[in-house]
Order: structure tokens, then sequence, then C-alpha cells
């Protein structure tokens, strides 16, 4: 087994009691930073390198918190029956890593979206880790692995669904039978895919 595979192990089994004091103090501290924060290097090494990730220039790391649970609906003013009401269970269609991907773009708008990967949470945020691409970056430009990040076609491409997550979001997961109405689109087929 290499170092990869250990490190993996060690995010599977983080409950465990080495790893759990580490776990809690790192998520105490990470409640107090910004929602938006750039990272000099991944927390979980393994998982971004299999996304993608490599130490190069041009690639930028930044760790976004976003809160979790059901959406806050208020209240209605007019009377209904309680049933009726609408303010509890009522979940966004967008997942939580694609809001976290489109806040890391928010705030690094010059920066593409590569992919992000989940690293903690409390009981009242998530935390993802969000790895992003300069694509005008002459090292992303001129290098064989990225430079496809470059085409007009991934322009904005976290907002069209395009990352991992947003792909999830739109039910592209799935293949074979039951996946007819899907692609290209559930829109392109009157939303009867998911």
């Amino acid at each position: 087994m290499g170092f990869y595979s250990y490190l993996n192990e060690a995010w599977k089994n983080f409950k465990e009691e080495p790893m759990i004091n580490l776990y809690k103090e790192r998520v105490r501290a990470w409640r107090k930073e910004p929602v938006v924060t750039r990272l000099d290097k991944p927390t979980r090494i393994d998982r971004a390198r299999r996304l993608g990730y490599k130490s190069i220039q041009g690639i930028v790391v930044v760790r976004v918190r976003v809160r979790r649970g059901n959406l806050r609906k208020a209240r209605p003013r007019m009377g209904r029956k309680n049933k009726r009401m609408g303010i509890k269970q009522i979940k966004p269609k967008k997942n939580l890593a694609m809001i976290a991907e489109e806040k890391a773009n928010r705030k690094y708008p010059n920066l593409e979206v590569l992919n992000s990967y989940w690293v903690g949470e409390d009981g009242q945020y998530k935390y993802y880790e969000v790895i992003l691409i300069d694509p005008h970056h002459p090292v992303i430009k001129s290098k064989k692995g990225f430079n496809w990040i470059n085409r007009p076609c991934h322009k904005g491409r976290v907002y069209r669904g395009l990352t991992s997550a947003g792909k999830k979001m739109r039910g592209l997961r799935r293949k074979g039978k039951g996946s007819e109405k899907i692609r290209p689109s559930t829109r392109s087929h009157s939303h009867k895919g998911k």
C-alpha cells in the first residue's frame, strides 16, 4: 500500500480516537475563518490529486464554508392550513458542493473550477475544498493535461453544471435503463428524467 492509500484509509476512519480530536480542532478553527479561504496546499492531498490537483503555478485551492440543512423559508403571512404552509423540508435543487464551487468562483472570477471535495462538517456548516485553475497562466497554457481549460466552451463551467458536483446534481451519474430522459438535459425532456 502506498502513501496515498494510507491517507485515504485515515480519512475513511477519521471518527476513531487519534483522528477525531485533530478533526474537531480543525473544524473549530475553520469556523472563525472567512467563508472563502485561500490555502497553500490541500488538506486532503490524496483526494485532491485524484481530482486533478498538481502543485504547479496557476492552480489554487480554497476552502469554502456552506451552511447545512434545508432552505429557511419565510412563514406565509396570509391564512392557509398548517399543512400548506410549505416552510419545512424544502430543499434546494443544487447540492452543497455545487453551491461551494459557485461561491469560490464568485470570489475568484478570473479562475475556473476544476473540482471540489468534502473536508469536514459541524452542526451548522459543511466545508469543501475547491480546486481552481487560471486558464490564462502561461504554465497552464503550455501544460498538456491542463490546457483543455483554455477552450471557450469551458468558460463559466461551474454555473452550467459541468463540474463533477454539477453533473451529479443534473442526474448525469446515472447510466443505462431509466436514464433515457436525462441526457443531454432534463430540460430538453420537459423535466421528466429525475
